[in-house]
């Protein structure tokens, strides 16, 4: 229909709708994430391989048991703290490197293989010296160490001292009583010999903190119970626990009693005659 005016069209907006970054996504933070990954487990594999046997074992313990209570860390003994010595394997390493130091600073261990014992137990490595008829490695019924006592527990302690494990010491008579009448016993005495040991072997290279108990049982735990008055009931134990924690019920006294213990033992009051006992 022609009027003479211009027709109106309809006026169409076309907006156009930017997206930033649309080709950088967050795709590539996925991948890069994925490729550090690859890299650290790569560097791990190589150390791994470049890594020494006891590191190896340490590692696979780990993921065998990751609680840390049999992780072993090194089995070199050749510094104080620088091996936790945990596993039964490790402890077996350490038996036969006592063994070793004994048969080559102790001139007659030859003689003594019936006298020395040492076992890997619950509690850690149990070293035990087992006294003969005659008196091995302490006088008969006294706290005094023989000579060859001396030398003994010096060895054992030079090699221990090297280590980080705590110690325990144990005392232990045969059921032999002394006299009546007597205020000195078996129960004095077996603690009387397992402080000796231990201020022996504190002089020869075992740390003061290292020793975290001393104990003496008199003849409460025989070694033989079918012959409570057998000569090898008497015994020094050395035990080499497994680690700390287990020991983290112990109380232990202060400096100040630990010094009085000291001085009250340095001398042990003996009957003023040898007793008569199989101690």
């Amino acid at each position: 229909m022609a009027s003479g005016k211009p027709a109106h069209h309809p006026i169409v907006i076309v907006k156009k709708v930017k997206v930033h970054g649309a080709q950088h996504g967050g795709a590539w933070k996925v991948a890069y994430a994925d490729f550090v990954t690859a890299m650290m487990a790569l560097f791990i594999v190589l150390w791994l391989l470049s890594s020494s046997a006891p590191v190896k074992e340490a590692v696979a313990d780990y993921f065998k048991n990751p609680t840390g209570r049999k992780t072993q860390i090194g089995s070199g003994f050749s510094g104080a703290g620088e091996s936790m010595i945990l596993s039964k394997q490790d402890l077996e390493k350490l038996k036969e490197k006592l063994e070793q130091a004994l048969r080559q600073k102790i001139p007659d261990m030859q003689k003594l293989k019936n006298q020395i014992s040492m076992n890997v137990t619950s509690e850690g490595l149990r070293i035990e010296l087992l006294e003969n008829p005659n008196g091995c490695f302490f006088e008969r019924g006294s706290a005094q160490p023989t000579p060859l006592g001396i030398e003994v527990i010096s060895v054992l302690a030079q090699e221990l001292g090297k280590l980080p494990n705590d110690i325990l010491l144990e005392g232990h008579t045969d059921s032999t009583p002394y006299g009546p009448g007597k205020s000195y016993t078996n129960w004095e005495l077996s603690t009387d010999r397992a402080n000796a040991a231990r201020r022996l072997m504190q002089l020869q290279g075992v740390r003061p903190d290292q020793v975290k108990a001393v104990r003496g049982y008199a003849d409460q735990r025989l070694r033989d119970t079918k012959d409570p008055a057998d000569a090898a009931n008497r015994r020094i134990s050395v035990v080499v626990a497994y680690q700390p924690e287990d020991l983290k019920n112990v109380e232990l006294p202060t400096s100040g009693k630990v010094e009085a213990a000291l001085k009250a033992t340095e001398e042990p009051k003996r009957p003023p005659s040898p007793p008569k006992s199989g101690a």
